[in-house]
């Protein structure tokens, strides 16, 4: 049986949203994708404040997936700000972004994100995509979580996705 584990997903667009959870969907994965709109959020998720205080209904990620173009706080700067929790170093951060620059991914991997993936347009391949993160950051030895206090390739688009 697989285990189920909690993904947060900062993606401003809800059409990319939409997308992710179809890909999970569709690759068979069972885990639960908590979306959140802006690297403000993210912070609010993570650090568990207020809306976020209850972790049974908002519970610490196994792993983030970031987009880096967001408004209020981007990727970068969120990315920066987990740099400085040292509480938040076990928690694998993904950048999926529609970025193609090198200097973004570098910037990103400088920051402390573990792998920095460019955003598909064709299903299957967003589907492989998500196959990728399942084996690479969810299955095995869970991560030390953060605890709970009220004080997240550079390819080239080819085909655009179905909507």
């Amino acid at each position: 049986m697989m285990t189920k584990h909690c993904i947060l997903l900062a993606e401003d667009d809800r059409d990319e949203v939409y997308l992710a959870r179809w890909a999970f969907r569709n690759a068979g994965l069972p885990h639960q994708i908590i979306d959140v709109p802006d690297g403000a959020v993210t912070i609010e998720y993570l650090n568990g404040t207020a809306p976020f205080i209850d972790r049974v209904r908002y519970p610490f990620p196994r792993l983030l997936l970031l987009d880096l173009k967001m408004p209020k706080v981007n990727g970068f700067e969120v990315l920066a700000w987990l740099r400085t929790r040292p509480e938040f170093s076990s928690l694998p951060v993904v950048v999926l972004s529609s970025s193609v620059f090198q200097a973004d991914s570098r910037m990103a991997r400088d920051l402390g994100a573990r792998e920095f993936l460019s955003k598909p347009y064709r299903m299957e391949e967003l589907v492989t995509l998500v196959q990728g993160l399942h084996e690479r950051w969810l299955v095995g030895e869970q991560p030390t979580a953060a605890p709970v206090s009220n004080l997240s390739n550079g390819q080239t688009r080819s085909e655009a996705l179905p909507r």
